[in-house]
């Protein structure tokens, strides 16, 4: 018996100390990844003027006497970059708002009080500002998103509830998560993690195991306001080219199409992909803005987009994404299916107009309008009897801008939500592929649409 004992100690006690000494290892590795990376993320603190002299009531007359009210926040950022004595700062757009004044404080607590906007982006929901020093800071060093899985180990630091230089530790929960909502920046997928996050994370540093960058910090799923587990951060890779762009140019820029597209796969489009003869996931081009790089490469309304550039596209949001990251006057290759068969074309984009340019006009989008496949479902959904028991396809939608001369070549025909379209240039429509292979057949000019509205026959003249 005595024997066995010493066997079993003789074995057992070398296992304990080598588990010892891997856990020692372990912690000397998260100590080395936090001394790396602490330096590298600061304190924002931002001050928004609210200026009381201006009311929001017609009745009221602005006190001039009453001071502006002075909103102060804070949230965190990333060293990022450095030219000359000029040190480059990655943060959320919701963190710099609308700042009227905004200092910088580093882990040793120094403080930088001249710190300037260089740019800031609400579609990805990032900004970067700048501050001068001859000191020889540390710069963080940017991982690759594209290479995490989930399960991977990561750190989330920052300034949660002005607590400066916190740590956290979890692992990657899921990726390509999407925003809820409009809320939250659509223009970017995200990183979903356990490790804690709170209010003054945003901007700050998701990191792995090496001490690399690969994420920023950037919002919560929290009914109560706090971390129960669910936070996201903007992968960095989403956020290089936005870095450069504010550095070089003031602003972000994105790669421009010139195409609506639609999520088909929402209950609001049921039988499209049927229709379509689509089996496989992507994104649907709903309209062409004529005259724009989608248009002048060959691609139609109808189209169904799987994917760019040897990137799989899983859905609208992916498509915005993947599209918004191309570079202008480059080759990309697109493949799609229409009319049930596989295709593909080089498309060279162009650089995103501004919101206010003319281009942008549904004047310009061909055709303007939604079909869905009008059937007993249909009319069930609705709830409406009087939908015509005719077969066609029906409108769901009609693009009609703020201004009477910002309509659609489908509003301008006077097209209207729940006509049911029966018969373009004398082709029967049965199906949603039907409307698209007739408004795509460029062989006639204008299109003689018969129509049913409630109850009634009507043709009207779609003009290309």
């Amino acid at each position: 018996m005595k024997q066995v004992i010493a066997a079993f100690f003789m074995l057992v006690i070398p296992l304990i100390f080598a588990f010892s000494q891997n856990l020692e290892t372990i912690q000397y590795s998260f100590r080395s990844i936090a001394k790396k990376i602490l330096p590298v993320v600061v304190e924002i603190n931002i001050t928004e003027k609210k200026d009381n002299s201006v009311s929001t009531n017609p009745f009221e007359q602005p006190d001039n006497q009453a001071p502006s009210q002075q909103i102060q926040a804070l949230g965190s950022g990333v060293i990022v970059k450095r030219i000359n004595d000029t040190y480059y700062v990655l943060t959320n757009n919701h963190v710099v708002g609308n700042a009227s004044t905004i200092t910088i404080k580093l882990q040793d607590q120094t403080i930088f009080y001249r710190v300037k906007l260089v740019g800031k982006d609400e579609r990805r929901d990032l900004a970067v500002v700048s501050f001068t020093s001859s000191a020889n800071l540390p710069i963080a060093n940017l991982g690759d998103s594209d290479d995490l899985e989930v399960g991977d180990i990561v750190l989330a630091v920052g300034n949660p509830l002005g607590f400066e230089s916190t740590v956290t530790m979890g692992i990657i929960s899921a990726l390509g998560r999407n925003g809820p909502s409009k809320d939250v920046a659509t223009n970017t997928d995200y990183i979903q993690t356990d490790a804690a996050i709170n209010q003054g994370n945003s901007g700050g540093a998701l990191v792995n195991i090496k001490g690399e960058v690969i994420g920023i910090n950037t919002w919560i799923a929290a009914p109560s306001g706090g971390n129960i587990g669910l936070g996201f951060a903007v992968p960095i890779n989403n956020a290089k080219k936005v870095i450069n762009d504010f550095i070089t140019k003031g602003k972000a820029e994105y790669g421009w199409l010139g195409v609506q597209t639609v999520d088909v796969n929402n209950e609001a489009y049921p039988g499209v992909l049927k229709d379509l003869q689509i089996n496989v996931k992507g994104a649907m081009l709903l309209a062409i803005y004529r005259g724009q790089p989608g248009d002048k490469s060959g691609l139609l309304p109808g189209d169904f987009v799987i994917r760019i550039n040897n990137q799989d596209i899983t859905g609208v949001s992916k498509f915005i994404q993947v599209v918004g990251d191309l570079l202008a006057d480059r080759p990309y290759d697109f493949e799609f299916i229409r009319n049930g068969e596989y295709m593909k074309l080089t498309v060279r984009l162009s650089i995103r107009p501004n919101e206010e340019s003319d281009t942008l006009s549904y004047k310009n989008l061909w055709p303007g309008l939604t079909v869905i496949h009008v059937n007993d479902q249909i009319r069930e959904t609705l709830n409406d009897s009087n939908i015509p028991q005719v077969d066609g396809v029906m409108v769901g939608y009609v693009a009609v801008g703020n201004t009477p001369d910002d309509i659609s070549p489908a509003a301008l025909a006077g097209l209207k939500t729940y006509d049911i379209i029966r018969q373009i240039n004398g082709h029967d429509i049965h199906t949603v592929m039907d409307f698209y292979k007739a408004i795509n057949d460029k062989t006639r000019k204008d299109l003689i649409c018969l129509i049913t509205r409630q109850g009634v026959d009507v043709s009207i003249r779609l003009a290309r």
